[in-house]
């Protein structure tokens, strides 16, 4: 197994790619016009926090586990049709680089046992995502924007679950 310490170092520096990758809408104008709270009501999807809270309470293997499937499920979402979307392509090529990076380094990290089974309801919440917001929208560019506010906070979740493991107790 590699040094899973400098993994989980690794680990911290992706939301700082998130953030530098974050660009994908064309400045602030678009994400400040994008929708108006009702819309936004309307158009969100519930995290399911009480697994957040679960995985929280876990082994260093739980919380690895379950940031590694948030990243999975983060990559197989952004393989859906962004052609609407107002990022430039190689922004989300490179930020998916990134997350399948991450994804394979922290998975190697956990055994095949905590891996093998996976986490439905939050696999649930990245489907309804899909089902609920882009495809109801018709993948439009208000749809990729409410995606990638999503997206951020399941990001921050999955760092601050990994982050919880290299602090001391």
């Amino acid at each position: 197994k590699p040094d899973c310490f400098v993994l989980l170092w690794l680990h911290l520096k992706l939301i700082r790619v998130y953030e530098s990758q974050n660009k994908w809408v064309a400045h602030s104008a678009l994400a400040n016009n994008i929708t108006n709270s009702t819309e936004d009501e309307e158009n969100t999807v519930a995290f399911p926090d009480h697994l957040y809270s679960q995985a929280s309470k876990a082994s260093a293997e739980g919380k690895l586990s379950f940031a590694v499937h948030i990243l999975q499920e983060v990559s197989a979402l952004f393989e859906e049709d962004q052609s609407s979307s107002s990022w430039q392509e190689v922004t989300v090529e490179n930020f998916l680089n990134v997350v399948n990076k991450q994804t394979d380094e922290l998975h190697s990290c956990v055994s095949h046992s905590h891996m093998k089974k996976r986490n439905t309801k939050l696999h649930l919440y990245f489907k309804r995502l899909s089902n609920e917001i882009l495809a109801k929208m018709g993948h439009s560019a208000d749809a990729w924007e409410l995606i990638r506010r999503e997206v951020k906070d399941c990001l921050m979740k999955a760092d601050h679950l990994v982050s919880s493991l290299l602090l001391p107790n």
